[in-house]
């Protein structure tokens, strides 16, 4: 069955899934580490995991498959999905996919070394309205290539 898994702790983007999921009729599991509030709807559905490292990284990665869109910033959880079949989306709009994935773990990696080193770098662009449009579009996108895929068989 088609449906969406998300990283929900820190995602500014939880009124716009909803927007998605209920005009395609997907069904949508907010995933977080403590109660997050969701409409009352039989499409929307919340898991909330113990407080352990990764739990609902580790939660999600488990679900998703080649029916799943996951809403994630993580790039590692992002990777992980990848592997699993599924769809990823950044809450900016922006793809993950196979080809992109590694660079995105390599440039992750590199900042990590740079602030660990002392150095001051700026954190990611502040979210925008833009972001928020150029989501809505690739999470519609994703879902009709998705929905088509399964009609005709196809893998995503």
């Amino acid at each position: 069955m088609i449906r969406i898994l998300v990283d929900a702790d820190a995602c500014p983007v939880k009124e716009e899934i909803y927007k998605v999921a209920f005009r395609h009729g997907v069904p949508v599991t907010i995933v977080s580490n403590s109660p997050i509030r969701i409409p009352a709807h039989p499409l929307i559905s919340r898991v909330i995991v113990s407080d352990g490292f990764d739990a609902a990284d580790d939660w999600i990665a488990e679900q998703a498959d080649g029916a799943a869109i996951c809403i994630t910033a993580d790039i590692l959880l992002a990777d992980r999905c990848l592997k699993a079949g599924a769809g990823v989306i950044a809450p900016n709009g922006k793809p993950f996919t196979t080809a992109s994935i590694g660079g995105a773990i390599a440039t992750r990696a590199i900042m990590a070394d740079l602030r660990a080193g002392g150095d001051i770098i700026g954190g990611p662009a502040p979210f925008a309205r833009t972001d928020r449009s150029r989501f809505l579009s690739a999470l519609d996108e994703a879902l009709g290539k998705l929905k088509r895929n399964v009609v005709t068989g196809r893998q995503a």
